[in-house]
């Protein structure tokens, strides 16, 4: 078995998660290729695709959010992620029977039945119908008019990640700063379903062509996948993929990857919750052990991550000086780990151009 030094590893990963020498144009193409993008942070995904394409801006993102092209849904472990809007129905489907079974218990504490899903999902598609973009607040008015609904306050976001899951709704368009739900009928009518067989395969390839070195661990942490279904789909794309060591670990890559650009110093301020760190179960190729606090709490909060030549070097926020935006910068080392200047600046504008600052 071949092995790979960190180097390697670095820039194949850099490659592979379109941050060096991106040939992507459009922010639908960004999502699709990276298969799905954790989302919940909802201004720093936008980032997020914004890094992975050329010229990201905040309005190509938005333009392509409000038309459909991207949509943003609780799918895989679940949690809120951008999918692209032609890929919805296959990937929900995909992370249904996960999403109820590990609610069988609030099912039953709660008494939900499958007839009052049904019957949730009826009012819920009779208020979205003729593209009729609703805030969850609004969608509780509607449900309010059911008798067989307790606590509704409690089970609004409940009902609302239950009809996201079975493919009934997804985000609608913004309404200001209030994020609305809409129907996938509408907002993406030309989804396509695949069977299970073709739905796996088609997921382990968008996760190694974009996420590679990787292992099948990391593979089940990203998909929210059985790790029968997640041994299924990595058996099915094997002809696809290279095995290599890498400090005594198994890892893939798949074959589209290489290593054709060089890494140069430069530096790249990554969004909180981005998939360069969090669609890995081991991040201790990036990032060193000792400074993993600093990058990511216990709980699941990721921050934004300054990141150099592969590895995570420090930490970023966005303030406010005197009444402009500036990018307040946090490194683990003290010597910034050789970071230059230059790039460091560099990266300090195209992040602020990003959101038009």
């Amino acid at each position: 078995m071949e092995s790979i030094s960190d180097v390697e590893h670095a820039e194949i990963r850099m490659q592979c998660q379109k941050l060096m020498n991106t040939d992507i144009t459009a922010p639908e193409q960004a999502v699709q290729w990276m298969g799905a993008m954790q989302a919940q942070h909802y201004s720093m995904a936008k980032l997020a695709v914004g890094v992975r394409i050329e010229d990201g801006t905040f309005a190509n993102v938005e333009s392509a959010l409000r038309s459909g092209k991207i949509l943003r849904t609780h799918v895989m472990r679940p949690t809120w992620h951008f999918v692209a809007g032609e890929d919805i129905r296959w990937m929900c489907a995909l992370s249904e029977n996960r999403f109820k079974t590990a609610d069988a218990q609030w099912d039953k504490d709660y008494g939900l039945t499958p007839k009052i899903y049904a019957e949730v999902n009826r009012v819920i598609v009779n208020a979205l119908t003729g593209n009729n973009h609703l805030t969850r607040q609004e969608i509780a008015d509607e449900l309010k008019k059911l008798d067989v609904i307790a606590d509704l306050p409690r089970m609004i976001r409940h009902f609302c990640n239950r009809a996201e899951v079975e493919g009934v709704v997804c985000s609608g368009i913004d309404r200001g700063n209030k994020q609305t739900y809409a129907l996938v009928s509408e907002r993406a009518p030309s989804a396509k379903m695949l069977d299970k067989d073709e739905s796996l395969a088609t997921l382990a390839t968008r996760y190694f062509q974009s996420h590679s070195p990787a292992s099948l661990d990391d593979f089940i942490w990203w998909s929210g996948l059985y790790v029968r279904d997640a041994k299924q789909a990595v058996n099915s794309i094997q002809h696809d993929l290279q095995t290599v060591a890498f400090h005594e670990k198994q890892l893939f890559i798949h074959n589209s990857c290489s290593t054709t650009h060089k890494l140069t110093g430069e530096i790249h301020l990554l969004p909180a919750f981005d998939e360069y760190i969090i669609a890995y179960k081991d991040r201790e190729s990036v990032i060193v052990p000792k400074h993993m606090p600093k990058a990511f709490t216990k709980n699941g909060i990721f921050q934004p991550i300054i990141v150099m030549d592969g590895k995570l070097i420090g930490t970023w926020k966005k303030v406010m000086r005197r009444g402009q935006p500036e990018i307040a910068l946090s490194f683990f080392a003290r010597n910034k780990s050789g970071a230059s200047k230059v790039q460091i600046e560099k990266s300090m504008r195209e992040v602020l151009k990003f959101w038009g600052e």
